[in-house]
Formats: C-alpha cells, structure tokens, sequence
C-alpha cells in the first residue's frame, strides 16, 4: 500500500515532455504548445481611432467651442497621406494620420457645414480634447518581442483570437500521448446495440475511457475487450507496444480474486511494478507499472466509478506531465453537508455545485456514492476530494473540488506572468 501523494510521485518522476510537433493555428485547439510564443508585431500595430469622430491636434486650439475645418476623410484601411490643418473625419479602427494625436467622438461635434455630397465641411467641438484620447497606441495590447502563451499552455479559442491577431499560422505543440485501453472481462459487450446474453453487461468503461482521454488530448490509438485470461491481456499489451503507445490503461482483474489476473501478467511481461493499491475509494486496487519496452500502464479496478477516479486523479497527471504542464492549482469550495469519511482513505465524492446568496461555492455530494451508480456521476459537476486525515467534515468548512473531466476547464493563473 502506498499512499496517494507517493503514488503520483512515483508515477510523474520518470516521465519527460513529449516530442513537438508542428501545427497550423487552424487545428491547435486543444493542443498544447511546445514552446513559448513570441510576438512578431505590435499590437495595435499602428496608432488608430477608438471610435467613429474627427482626429485633430490636442492643444489650445482644440477647446470646447472651436470651430474647424475638415480635411478628408479615413476609413479602416484607408492609407495615404491627409493634408491641411484642421480635423480629418475618421472611424473606428483606422490609421491616425501624420500630426493627429486625438479623436473627438463625432455625438461630441455639432456639423457647422456641409459638402454637397453631405459630407462635413465645418465642425465645432462641444468638448475640450486633450492628447491620446480616443487613440489606441500602437503596441498597448502586446509590444512586439513580447513573450505571450508560455509553453505548456492549452490553446483554447481565446488564445486562437491571440495568435491569429499577430499572424502566426503555425505553432509548436506536443505530440498528443498515445494511449491503448484495454478492458477486461467476459462479461462485456462491446457493442451497444447487440442484444445481451445471460450474465452480460455493456461495456461503459472503454467508451468512457476513449471519451475522456479524448476531450483530454490524447491520441485513443485503440480500445479492446479481452477474456478474463492472461493470454489474451499479453497480447492486448504486445500490441500497445509495437503501435508506439506511449500509456495503457486497462480495466478490470487487478484485485486479489481469483481472476484477478492482471498483476501476475504485468510481472510475467517483465513490467517494473511501481505501486499497487492505494488507499483511496473508490479504486484501492489501482495498479502502476512501466513496461521495459516503454509504455506506462496504468491498471484500474474495473467498477465504473474506480474508473472514473483512476481516469481523473492518476491518468489525468500522467497527461499533463507528458504535456508539460505541470500540476493543477488546488480548487475549493464549502461543504454543504457533514461527511465522516473512514480513517485513512482518501475519499472522492461526486457532488453538486451552486453559488449561496453571499456568492460562496457550495459542494454537496450526492446521496449514493456506491461505486457502481453511474447515473449520480452523471448528474454531478465535480468531485469533492477529502484527504486521508480529513477526519469528521463538518458542514461548512472548505473542501477541495476538483472537475469532472480530465482537462480542467478553469484555467488560473499560478505561473510566470506573461502579460506584457
């Protein structure tokens, strides 16, 4: 037995960041980058108007009251030079013009004159306009060279709006672990469609498994159902291998009955044991071990919610360490209810959140924590994780939360500060 701390210590210690890879912006989200970006331009990358109005020289001459001349006009994308003293109309987004350091809002001008072609020929200002106003600089969001996503982090949507805005097409990523789900048993039917014979059940953990191990960024390379023997587990392994996976997953037959096979078969492929049990719960029996061929296999007990525990507190690590993403901040919120969690077990709760009326995060976990109930899991949004010492929970004290899914979906900041 070994405790959870120690079981990821062991896990994490060996692995290193997987190879890059080149990929176009347009199918890096989701992916997570290899190096860190730096920004090839300024942005803006020229001094524009924040709105639609009239650029103009800030200084005595531009007080409230004065009356101007308007000299051309500049559109977004309009180039060339603008000439005349005076005011030059403008819209939002576009270049200031040589000489101009100031927008006035055009609700802000009162039309004086116009053209025959109803453009404006004379203003006047209602408002006294000072330098800057209205203008976005040139470099204010990002100076160019700047360092703007670290390496390690997710490209997401927001951060696609980022690198498109400064024009990278193509960025450096990790290549996506590839990972082999292998799950054991006879009772399983693979398909969900085909009627079940006596005794029988659907296979929900390799769905699942490829689901979330998918949504998570890795590469599913393949999901088998063996019997309940070890000749057909080798052979599941032998051809995890030779596809270059870089973990295995399997389910199922890693407890202490009698068909129970799966530590005996990992010793007889030469495997190097790393831990086998943990005292948690669900999933004690979890099993680590590294292949001498190179694959890390990660053994989960096969009821589906040691799965799911397996899935989102050991292979969930195992990712964002071949990733280079180091470890995920620690999330919290109140409990809702009193818990007395056994004595040296470190429990996983599925549990319902909402914001109480003072703004707090409230945790309550679901009535039926059996580990074989998959309807609360899916009814749930998040985990609640009280430690081995948790001792007596009282109803409102802080607990730690984590999410549901294997890539956690809030983001903090913990860090060097890349902004510029």
């Amino acid at each position: 037995m070994i405790s959870y701390r120690d079981a990821i210590e062991r896990l994490l210690a060996p692995l290193s960041i997987l190879p890059s890879e080149t990929c176009a912006l347009a199918d890096a989200t989701g992916r997570v980058l290899a190096d860190t970006v730096t920004s090839p331009l300024a942005l803006p990358s020229f001094d524009h108007a924040a709105m639609d109005g009239y650029a103009l020289k800030a200084g005595a001459s531009s007080r409230g009251g004065s009356e101007h001349h308007v000299h051309g006009s500049r559109a977004a994308g309009d180039v060339g030079h603008i000439a005349g003293a005076g005011v030059c109309e403008i819209m939002t987004g576009a270049r200031l013009p040589q000489g101009f350091d100031a927008v006035i809002a055009v609700e802000r001008t009162e039309m004086l004159q116009a053209r025959p072609d109803g453009t404006p020929h004379r203003i006047r200002l209602l408002d006294d306009i000072a330098h800057d106003r209205n203008v976005r600089r040139m470099g204010t969001d990002v100076p160019r060279g700047a360092n703007v996503l670290a390496a390690g982090t997710c490209i997401e949507p927001a951060q696609v709006m980022l690198l498109a805005a400064l024009g990278v097409g193509h960025v450096a990523v990790v290549r996506r672990p590839r990972v082999a789900i292998v799950c054991t048993g006879k009772e399983l039917q693979t398909g969900p469609t085909a009627s079940l014979r006596d005794g029988q059940i659907h296979n929900s953990n390799g769905p699942y498994l490829t689901a979330a191990l998918g949504r998570a960024g890795a590469d599913v390379v393949s999901c088998e159902t063996v019997d309940d023997t070890v000749h057909p587990y080798l052979e599941a392994l032998q051809r995890a291998v030779e596809a270059g996976v870089d973990l295995v997953i399997s389910t199922g037959a890693v407890s202490m009955g009698r068909y129970d096979f799966v530590p005996a078969a990992l010793r007889h492929f030469g495997a190097q044991v790393l831990f086998h049990k943990v005292p948690m719960r669900p999933g004690k029996p979890l099993l680590a071990a590294r292949l001498h061929t190179g694959p890390l296999v990660l053994a989960l007990p096969g009821t589906p919610m040691a799965v799911a525990v397996g899935a989102r507190f050991f292979v969930a690590p195992v990712l964002r360490a071949m990733c280079g993403q180091g470890s995920e901040p620690t999330l919290r919120a109140v409990l809702a209810s009193a818990q007395h969690p056994k004595p040296g077990l470190r429990h996983f709760l599925r549990a319902t959140l909402w914001l109480d009326d003072r703004g707090q995060l409230q945790a309550r976990p679901v009535d039926q924590q059996e580990p074989f109930r998959i309807q609360p899991f899916a009814n749930a949004d998040a985990w609640i994780v009280l430690d081995e010492q948790a001792g007596d929970c009282a109803a409102g004290m802080p607990v730690e939360i984590a999410s549901l899914e294997l890539a956690t979906p809030l983001r903090l900041s913990t860090g060097p500060d890349f902004s510029p």
